[in-house]
């Protein structure tokens, strides 16, 4: 009586663990997903572009300071210079 309950529990289990699966692979789903982590991405890569600039502005202001040259007390403009 127990192993037959035990194998109609791991049935279940393993039907729904099964149906799990087959949902998560329909195709709206996997487009859900893949914008997910796209938009997660490219959140990554803005924030890894600001930590950049950020760090090379300070590396800029150290090498001025060091050289002797102007300082750089206005925020400028990192595309063209300005």
């Amino acid at each position: 009586m127990i192993r037959r309950f035990f194998y109609i529990a791991v049935g279940v289990c393993l039907a729904v663990w099964t149906m799990r699966k087959l949902q998560a692979m329909r195709p709206e789903n996997v487009a859900r997903r893949a914008v997910g982590r796209a938009a997660g991405f490219a959140g990554e890569l803005v924030d890894f572009a600001g930590d950049v600039r950020a760090l090379a502005r300070d590396r800029e202001t150290e090498l001025r300071a060091r050289m002797g040259l102007e300082s750089l007390d206005r925020n400028y403009d990192v595309k063209d210079g300005r």
